[in-house]
């Protein structure tokens, strides 16, 4: 595992659990807005946390800590996903994982094996623009793969798209909505501007809280909760 942070409490990453977060090094997605550079691009990272460090912290937090979140980068391009969260699994925390689902296989074989209690997903845009918002050309097959796993499963769940002016569009929640028609929660985030791996964001305006209320209106349409984050 490539840890590349620990953040060793948190009330708000877990839902009304208390948690740890672990953050993984690397992504395949080059997001313009993504907000942890440092994750992202080899050039930026720094020595990774030893993996034995982290879960003698997480066995001293049992009894302590309800969750742990592992978030990134992508987690789910770490090839010791699997075993390393059966070690956490096997200190008693409820696992939730952040992921961008570009992995559906990974996805698959943790929900097979029980080994996540919650699961969060970022839908970046329509999929006419993931090109456009990732700068990477992938087969959008495996976004739409990993929403219907994940909305199959029986564990809980959400969506969430961070929202950038000049990158989206009011008009794009109608699409976005109706790839994850059905779905429990989906949370829009609004952008805030500062460190981005693209610096030419950092200066860029938010969505207006009026602008931001009409498109969670619009999102319930397909989705049974929508909530601004």
């Amino acid at each position: 595992m490539l840890i590349g942070g620990l953040q060793k409490f948190s009330l708000i990453n877990y839902p009304k659990k208390t948690s740890a977060l672990i953050f993984t090094q690397g992504c395949g997605f080059l997001c313009q807005y993504c907000h942890n550079p440092e994750l992202v691009l080899k050039k930026r990272f720094q020595p990774p946390i030893d993996e034995d460090t982290v879960l003698t912290f997480l066995k001293k937090r049992q009894n302590q800590l309800d969750a742990v979140v592992i978030s990134g980068g992508e987690p789910t391009l770490q090839k010791d996903l699997i075993p390393f969260i059966k070690k956490i699994k096997d200190l008693n925390f409820l696992i939730k994982l952040d992921t961008n689902g570009i992995h559906p296989k990974i996805i698959k074989n943790l929900l097979d094996e029980n080994l996540l209690d919650y699961i969060a997903m970022d839908i970046k845009a329509p999929l006419d623009k993931y090109k456009l918002i990732t700068q990477l050309d992938l087969g959008l097959n495996l976004i739409e793969e990993s929403i219907n796993l994940i909305m199959s499963s029986n564990i809980d769940y959400e969506f969430r798209t961070t929202l950038v002016k000049n990158l989206h569009e009011i008009e794009d929640i109608e699409k976005m909505g109706l790839l994850i028609k059905g779905a429990k929660k989906y949370f829009l985030q609004s952008f805030v501007p500062k460190v981005t791996l693209n610096p030419d964001l950092s200066s860029s305006k938010a969505f207006s809280d009026e602008e931001m209320e009409d498109m969670r209106k619009t999102a319930l349409k397909y989705v049974k909760n929508c909530f601004i984050r």
